[in-house]
């Protein structure tokens, strides 16, 4: 296990800054559009739901891929980067981010993962090739 690899609890704290950050930017990115819905809540509608899902994306992949912080990481000095310690690509962002959703839609279990992986590292971080390091 590497020392420089957080725990889950670190994790999921920088998760949960970034939840409130990205909370307030998808409600922003809503009011942006209710306008075109005649200010009409939107129900069940397939663009909407793909509208919020590809904002998140760019929220997380350009933070990612500039720096490899988000606010959440930032705040608790994380960082994502390749194995080797290296910047991430858009591919392998968007990868992370893929395999995070399906991790949470199997009640989390990618997420518990890390607490049997020896490097504590999540489906997420296997499949794309990427991991959180404590900012050096």
């Amino acid at each position: 296990m590497s020392p420089n690899t957080p725990n889950l609890l670190h994790r999921l704290a920088a998760i949960f800054y970034d939840f409130l950050l990205l909370a307030s930017i998808l409600f922003v990115a809503t009011a942006l559009i209710l306008p075109f819905n005649a200010g009409q809540a939107f129900t069940a509608h397939w663009f909407y739901s793909f509208y919020l899902l590809a904002l998140s994306f760019l929220f997380y992949g350009w933070f990612w891929t500039h720096g490899g912080q988000t606010l959440g990481l930032r705040a608790w000095k994380l960082q994502v980067l390749t194995f080797d310690e290296q910047p991430i690509s858009w591919r392998q962002a968007f990868l992370r981010f893929s395999i995070a959703i399906a991790s949470w839609g199997v009640l989390g279990i990618g997420f518990l993962w890390s607490l049997v992986n020896k490097n504590r590292r999540c489906w997420h971080d296997l499949f794309s090739k990427t991991d959180i390091f404590y900012k050096k």
